[in-house]
């Protein structure tokens, strides 16, 4: 007799606070927790969004910029 094992994904939003609990009861039942993760390219996205963008003239403007 055979046993077949079925899978199945859920996705949780839990707060940060918790997920060291969970990642440890995940870990001793054997299950796997994907964190996923943005690439640069939404990264890049989500400040233009948020309007985290800054021209710059030339180089001397730029660093006059970071300096504020």
């Amino acid at each position: 007799m055979e046993a077949t094992l079925s899978k199945q994904q859920i996705f949780l939003t839990i707060p940060s606070s918790d997920y060291r609990l969970i990642r440890t009861l995940s870990h001793k039942m054997g299950w796997t927790i994907h964190k996923p993760r943005k690439s640069g390219l939404q990264k890049a996205l989500d400040d233009v969004k948020a309007g985290r963008v800054y021209d710059a003239k030339d180089v001397d403007d730029l660093l006059s910029q970071l300096e504020a």
